[in-house]
């Protein structure tokens, strides 16, 4: 069995928020969530995040989903690892202990940590790797056979320990059966006053128990968040690995720095990301479409085929071989299906757009059904609201809907009728019928001189 305990009780000072650090979002997911998920992508069957600070709020963001051990004061990582001992004990087997701050590093990472841990059968697998320029890291001291020693933090390292290259993550494997007994034999005994983590492979290693470290391929993976700089680093390096998982997957992108695409987007084969689109949340896009430049596209699902340009698309459907924009937006609650035209200053709000409709521009279609086929158009507003309650506009198949004409809401205009330009329908219209609702025009001649106002430049 494998399990995982998350180490989430930090103050996080130099974030200087109200809020938590690990429930900051990364790519628009909770600095948290990124590692519970990579926990449970590598096999973890349950999970104990550690709070403290905020405690509250990191349980709001991650509920039910996990266990939880309380850190009441901040005694350091091992001192936050024996209050998940009650967990530890029920959950027997192999743990991996993660931060709760370090949201890059991967599921397929902590699978091969796993596996070789259990290959080599250690008691503790120390997650390290290798860096350049080590300064402000605990490094990885072995004898002269290359047999795990300790970790030493980069102020207690001697001359010649500086230069070792191999530094500690901050993540572990562990035999839960030998890291028990170990925290007990750790101590505070340090300028910090702290228990450390960090102490529990030396103790192991000292009683000869296998002990061994996985250097990471990516070096990135280690990447811990303390304060907003480094926050905004993390999120790049985010951005950056699913705009490339999505070109590997066959998506084209024009400008692939400029993008934004969220870990739970699905964008399917031969589609094309023009540049600075950002694309949030559980969205779905199928194959062949064309994401025109500076759309923003929210939990949306987009089907094959279709085409946005210069829009926003919030919590709706968009079906088949449909162009919405420039500039339109798709308000939460729509349902526009195939080969629908959604034009320049168009807004659309719990809509129902049938297929082959077109609205082509600067209208505002709201708590409204709009059937097959239909024209709706330039400056058409569905009345939908009276300053207290919001009500339904009906329109059948096939109808057309002239420039500038208020549909009072709640209304219904049946299929294959005609609305004149102008008109504020407050009744319904009968199928096949033309409806004109507008007063008749008079001119009254010579209404300007007699009122003074004829004022002509010279």
């Amino acid at each position: 069995m494998v399990n995982a305990v998350i180490l989430a009780a930090g103050e996080g000072k130099r974030m200087k928020s109200r809020k938590a650090k690990v429930v900051h979002k990364a790519l628009g997911k909770e600095i948290v969530k990124w590692v519970a998920d990579a926990a449970r992508g590598a096999g973890a069957e349950k999970i104990c995040v550690v709070v403290g600070h905020k405690e509250e709020q990191v349980r709001e963001c991650l509920g039910e989903s996990v266990e939880y051990a309380v850190q009441k004061e901040q005694k350091g990582t091992g001192h936050a690892v024996m209050m998940a001992e009650a967990f530890l004990e029920k959950n027997q087997g192999t743990v991996l202990v993660l931060c709760g701050d370090a949201p890059l590093i991967k599921e397929e990472t902590l699978k091969k940590v796993i596996e070789e841990h259990k290959k080599k059968k250690n008691a503790c697998t120390v997650i390290s790797a290798l860096i350049d320029c080590p300064d402000g890291y605990g490094r990885i001291v072995r004898d002269e056979t290359g047999k795990f020693l300790s970790i030493t933090e980069h102020k207690d390292c001697t001359a010649g320990q500086l230069k070792i290259k191999e530094c500690n993550a901050g993540m572990y494997c562990f035999e839960v059966k030998d890291l028990l007994p170990a925290l007990k034999k750790i101590n505070c005994c340090n300028n910090q006053n702290e228990y450390y983590i960090t102490d529990v492979p030396a103790v192991m290693s000292k009683e000869g128990l296998g002990v061994d470290t996985y250097i990471l391929e990516d070096k990135d993976e280690m990447f811990g968040i303390n304060d907003r700089v480094q926050l905004a680093e993390a999120t790049e390096i985010l951005r950056k690995r699913y705009v490339r998982k999505n070109m590997e997957a066959g998506v084209t992108f024009i400008k692939p720095d400029s993008c934004y695409v969220s870990p739970d987007a699905e964008i399917g084969e031969d589609t094309i990301i023009y540049p600075n689109c950002i694309i949030e949340g559980m969205t779905k896009i199928g194959p062949d479409c064309i994401i025109g430049p500076d759309s923003r596209i929210s939990d949306a699902e987009i089907g094959r085929g279709t085409e946005i340009n210069k829009s926003v698309i919030v919590e709706s459907s968009i079906g088949n071989e449909t162009k919405v924009g420039p500039f339109a937006y798709v308000r939460p609650g729509n349902r526009v299906g195939d080969h629908v035209k959604v034009g320049d200053f168009v807004e659309l709000k719990k809509a129902e757009i049938g297929n082959g409709t077109k609205i082509s521009h600067l209208t505002y279609i709201g708590d409204a059904q709009v059937g097959e086929d239909c024209n709706i158009a330039c400056g058409v507003v569905t009345v939908n609201y009276d300053g207290s309650k919001k009500y339904l506009t009906k329109i059948g198949d096939n109808c057309f809907v002239g420039c500038n004409v208020n549909l009072v809401s709640p209304v219904e205009v049946e299929s294959d009728s005609y609305i004149a330009a102008g008109s504020t329908i407050t009744e319904r219209v009968p199928s096949k019928a033309l409806a004109i609702a507008r007063a008749r025009q008079v001119n009254k001649e010579g209404w300007v001189e007699k009122k003074g106002r004829y004022k002509r430049k010279k």
